[in-house]
């Protein structure tokens, strides 16, 4: 792994885990546009960091959803259509913390 890899995804990891540190009620993230405001802006920065990892790091690791992560940034940052809050809501309480724990692993 280069040290632009390490860099991007130690970043994208620490966005990750202070939204896993922040997270309410899955009804509050719903219904609150404040709250989705908050929860959406480390998901931006997780998406964007992940986008900028190397294609060969990227190409060695087809287990990690590498394109569903970058794609959910794209996704929340331009409204296709208008955001479904229940998605992302299994995307923050499921997803995320399952792709926080394969880059963790990739990372040691």
């Amino acid at each position: 792994m280069n040290d632009s890899d390490r860099r991007n995804l130690e970043r994208a990891l620490e966005f990750a885990d202070e939204l896993a540190s922040t997270l309410v009620e899955r009804d509050i993230l719903i219904s609150d546009r404040f709250v989705q405001w908050a929860i959406t802006t480390p998901l931006y920065n997780v998406g964007e960091f992940v986008s900028h990892v190397s294609k060969e790091l990227r190409a060695s690791h087809p287990e990690i959803p590498w394109s569903k992560v970058a794609g959910t940034r794209h996704r929340l940052v331009h409204d296709y259509g208008g955001t479904d809050w229940t998605i992302v809501t299994e995307i923050v309480y499921r997803g995320l913390p399952s792709f926080a724990d394969q880059i963790r692993g990739l990372l040691r």
